[in-house]
């Protein structure tokens, strides 16, 4: 039994109405109807990274004219310019309270995570601030929260359904190993390519169905990883950028982020889908495909 979906709120219905007013217009054959299907992705996409975008803006926008001696301080201000869009999404229904706990989870990993790394030098936060636990501001939860946000959303906008999707038991070992050689790297030998190997098993036979138009089209859901982390590595170099926080070798002048990097968020892109995925991965059919459920999901049923 699958969750019945919530009624659209009037935003949506407009958008939904604006939606077919255009492909009536618009769609005449098969090459309109693929520049259509490729412009509703592009849209699609950006609609899933709300929360993201916003935050990547206050970002800059704060780098550029955010008064210097000010009371409040910056990273303070992103503090509560966080909150606000928070509470703008939940009040508008642009998110859902399930995606809210969704992102509450990616708080406390994420804070654990950077109070973990910026005490052994991997990064620093060059601003003062008030609100902040030991050398991390607190709108760094907010960063990590963005990528569920992103998760959360994207699965519901473009409808995922998965061919071959793996048990949940067996990504959360995955997960939680990745989770622990984050930490474990610092003193005993660094395994990501064993992790690397140990996701191509897991997920190298699942597709992900998305349907950014009218029909389902598939991808290799290891592919939709690695996409994810190149546009998450773009934001990280904005951020240091805009001098959020910075690397080793960034203290004196920007530089752009090692692509080392990528690595490191293809692996949280696995904890991140399937903290998203133990609440989302409730029933799953893939067109034309067989049903997938997870067996606690069965179990329950």
């Amino acid at each position: 039994m699958e969750t019945p979906k919530p009624a659209p709120t009037r935003a949506q219905q407009r958008l939904h109405a604006a939606r077919a007013a255009l492909h009536a217009r618009y769609v005449t054959g098969p090459v309109s109807q693929a520049v259509f299907e490729f412009i509703a992705f592009g849209i699609k996409q950006g609609w899933a990274c709300l929360f993201g975008g916003l935050m990547l803006g206050l970002l800059l926008l704060t780098f550029v004219w955010y008064p210097d001696g000010a009371r409040l301080s910056r990273y303070d201000f992103l503090v509560l310019g966080a909150l606000a869009i928070q509470i703008m999404m939940l009040w508008t229904g642009l998110e859902t309270w399930e995606e809210a706990r969704i992102i509450l989870v990616f708080h406390v990993v994420g804070t654990v995570m950077e109070l973990f790394k910026t005490a052994h030098g991997s990064w620093i936060y060059p601003e003062d601030s008030f609100l902040r636990i030991g050398a991390v501001p607190l709108f760094t939860g907010f960063m990590y929260g963005a990528v569920g946000s992103y998760l959360a959303r994207v699965w519901r906008i473009f409808e995922f359904r998965f061919d071959r999707f793996p048990p949940l038991w067996l990504q959360g070992l995955l997960a939680t190993a990745i989770y622990v050689n984050f930490f474990a790297h610092h003193w005993l030998p660094d395994v990501r390519i064993a992790l690397f190997v140990g996701i191509a098993m897991v997920y190298g036979p699942s597709m992900v169905w998305f349907r950014a138009d009218e029909a389902h089209r598939p991808m290799p859901l290891v592919i939709g990883f690695g996409l994810v982390a190149i546009f998450i590595w773009f934001a990280e170099n904005l951020g240091t950028f805009a001098r959020a926080w910075a690397y080793p070798g960034q203290e004196h002048g920007w530089q752009m982020v090692s692509l080392s990097k990528l690595g490191s968020w293809y692996l949280l892109m696995i904890i991140s889908f399937v903290l998203v995925a133990a609440v989302h991965g409730k029933a799953h059919r893939a067109p034309g495909g067989p049903r997938i459920e997870d067996p606690e999901a069965a179990r329950r049923e």
